[in-house]
């Protein structure tokens, strides 16, 4: 079967759809069959995302590692059994029709709670959750007390992460590897960096997930959106000479690859 990869918070901008599609297009690069799947029916970023890339690669006579990309199928309500949800049944046969051609599949939720998020959730093996350093974004995850130090509870995010946890176990699934990032972080060393950093590592040894480094905040990303490109394909577009920024956003994906720990993946890019 597939390795399933999620990557979902209820909240938006905090870069989930690139994290996506680096994660998607490193593990096709490393020789792995990917299929991708968007769950945000109303921005479809990734799904866009990797439609330009088809596009640009077309227009500039290029065959890169690419992943797959699966729509949701329509699915006939007269089908569908009494009580059940249509929105189970459309993701259900996204992932059969990806499963066969594919090691790995990462999907993107969308950053509200949805049924199909939720459900997504519970399939996942691996979930990867980026945040950016703000206790804004904190907040899905536990509340804090006003000076930032005391975790006061879990939050609404963590309890859908934990209420997945419980339908894998009933169902007799491994359980979900969660992993949260570090994303669009700025380059200075404020107190808040260090609040939050502290935050997290009381977080997650109280409720379970890994902590791992994400992504600066960087141009390059929003450069490279619309011709579908990511960090690992800017040699083969040409670029024979990478900036430092550009060299040092490659290592963050290197490391955050690295950091997942997936089945059979070595991240030599």
């Amino acid at each position: 079967m597939a390795h399933i990869i999620v990557v979902g918070n209820e909240k938006g901008g905090a870069g989930k759809s690139t994290v996506t599609m680096h994660v998607a297009t490193a593990l096709a690069r490393l020789g792995f069959r990917v299929g991708g799947i968007d769950l945000d029916l109303r921005q479809q970023t990734f799904g866009r995302y990797v439609l330009n890339r088809v596009r640009h690669l077309l227009e500039e006579g290029i065959d890169l590692p690419s992943p797959t990309y699966y729509e949701l199928p329509n699915i006939d309500k007269a089908s569908i059994p009494d009580g059940e949800n249509i929105y189970d049944h459309r993701l259900s046969a996204a992932i059969a029709a990806a499963e066969p051609a594919s090691d790995f599949i990462v999907i993107d939720c969308p950053g509200s709670h949805t049924r199909l998020s939720q459900v997504a959730h519970s399939l996942a093996d691996t979930l990867i959750t980026p945040l950016n350093d703000s206790f804004v974004d904190f907040d899905l995850l536990a509340h804090v007390s006003g000076d930032g130090e005391t975790i006061e509870g879990p939050s609404v995010y963590s309890e859908m992460v934990w209420n997945a946890r419980q339908l894998r176990a009933q169902a007799g699934l491994k359980p979900i590897d969660w992993i949260v990032i570090r994303n669009r972080m700025g380059a200075q060393q404020m107190v808040n960096k260090i609040k939050m950093e502290r935050a997290l590592e009381k977080l997650s040894k109280r409720i379970g997930f890994r902590i791992a480094p994400g992504f600066n905040e960087r141009v390059i990303f929003r450069e490279l959106f619309p011709r579908g490109l990511t960090l690992l394909d800017l040699k083969d577009m040409g670029v024979k000479q990478l900036n430092i920024s550009n060299v040092a956003a490659r290592q963050e994906l290197r490391d955050l690859i690295k950091a997942l720990d997936l089945p059979g993946v070595t991240p030599n890019f």
